[in-house]
């Protein structure tokens, strides 16, 4: 399998905040999911590799290539939908498309037009006029138009309604190819109808569930883990039981605990050792929620 996004390095510091040594890849055919609490890191991440902050250090290569020197050809193969949308509110639908489309060379005016129609889109509504879901359906629209291989999603969820984000959800597993070609070749000859992943950052990990692949997560600047979801939902497990069972051993088998004076709660990726030192407790499977935040209290547990 090729990989259409790889990152090696990437440091990018504020007064505030920096990236630290980020690296990861997105593999063809996936739908990527970068997690993280807000204020992680994920919107820094996206905007350093696609070239909208300056002062920047690493590798960033995608489809084979270096951003350095062949900025244009990449942009053109890929779709980008930010949560802030960099619309001008007082045009309408089909003038802001105007301004856009002339800078792909790919850009398919029947997709566009089809694209509003499913999304139920006038061309003549301003932007200001927007509803969030109905912008972020823009956006997508947008990116979808010009035959975009790899689609960048920034928090595309984030304030929606459930209904729209089901809707949005069911857009992305519509248009993403999952299996390569029987031949061998790569998914760009299958079918240029379909986009061959999608990178999509968001802190609703419920969302993910539903339809990614694989898992990158983010905290304070460091990539914490790059799982197959699967995998990951696989090797770690939620332990409740009596809070007598907790000692200073068994305590170090947790990433975090949650304790009454009866009960606790916590999550482990040692669930077979917790077995044999503990008897008489309930296993839980988690969810991507469970893990992203278990991780955050390990790393505040270590940092204080």
């Amino acid at each position: 399998m090729n990989n259409i996004l790889e990152v090696s390095g990437i440091n990018k510091s504020y007064d505030d905040f920096s990236l630290k040594d980020i690296s990861f890849y997105l593999p063809e055919g996936c739908i990527t999911g970068f997690v993280g609490i807000n204020g992680a890191g994920k919107t820094t991440t996206l905007r350093s590799i696609l070239g909208l902050t300056n002062n920047v250090s690493g590798k960033i290569n995608f489809f084979g290539m270096d951003i350095k020197g062949n900025e244009s050809e990449i942009k053109d193969r890929i779709g980008i939908v930010l949560d802030d949308g960099c619309f001008y509110d007082e045009l309408t639908i089909s003038e802001m498309k105007s301004i856009i489309a002339p800078a792909y060379k790919n850009w398919c005016e029947q997709d566009f037009i089809d694209y509003l129609e499913r999304f139920e889109l006038n061309p003549k509504q301003k932007i200001n006029t927007l509803s969030k879901g109905m912008r972020m359906k823009y956006a997508l629209a947008l990116a979808l138009s010009h035959k975009a291989e790899l689609l960048i999603m920034d928090e595309p969820t984030s304030g929606l309604d459930p209904l729209v984000r089901s809707q949005l959800l069911d857009i992305l597993k519509d248009y993403i190819v999952h299996t390569h070609a029987k031949d061998g070749n790569r998914l760009q000859e299958c079918n240029p109808e379909y986009i061959y992943g999608v990178l999509h950052s968001t802190h609703i990990t419920s969302d993910l569930d539903k339809i990614a692949d694989m898992l990158i997560m983010i905290d304070s600047g460091q990539i914490v883990f790059q799982e197959e979801k699967d995998q990951l939902l696989d090797s770690y497990r939620i332990i409740k039981g009596s809070a007598e069972k907790l000692n200073s051993d068994t305590r170090k088998m947790f990433l975090c605990t949650e304790e009454s004076a009866f009960n606790f709660t916590g999550i482990t990726k040692q669930a077979s050792v917790v077995m044999e030192c503990m008897q008489d407790v309930l296993i839980e499977r988690p969810t991507i929620e469970d893990i992203m935040l278990a991780n955050v209290e390990r790393r505040k547990k270590n940092v204080i």
